[in-house]
């Protein structure tokens, strides 16, 4: 597909541009980096946690998980630095200096 008259061309793109794209929205810089955090986020937490935690947003500052229910935010808080440091070891992503935990609406 041709560029639409403002130059953004619509057509199939290849998914490490678009995950560079992502990263760069949500505080990284490296897409395949960050997609390693992603896709290893069950090596991370666990299968049983991966299914009520997921992460949103994460920088050197800062991760940002979003939980199903409060409960699981409690849990999660209850792990803080341990989680923290498997993000860092699991992922090769710089640890986070902190934790927000999020409850879905």
């Amino acid at each position: 597909m041709p560029p639409d008259r403002f130059g953004h061309d619509h057509g199939p793109q290849r998914i490490s541009g678009s995950l560079e794209q992502l990263a760069g929205r949500l505080g990284g810089s490296d897409g395949r980096r960050l997609t390693r955090l992603f896709v290893q986020w069950e090596e991370i937490v666990g299968p049983t946690f991966a299914d009520h935690i997921r992460p949103v947003r994460v920088t050197p500052d800062e991760l940002v998980v979003l939980v199903d229910h409060p409960a699981w935010a409690t849990q999660v808080r209850h792990l803080g630095n341990g989680l923290l440091d498997r993000v860092g070891e699991v992922s090769g992503l710089e640890r986070p200096a902190r934790l927000e935990v999020r409850v879905a609406r």
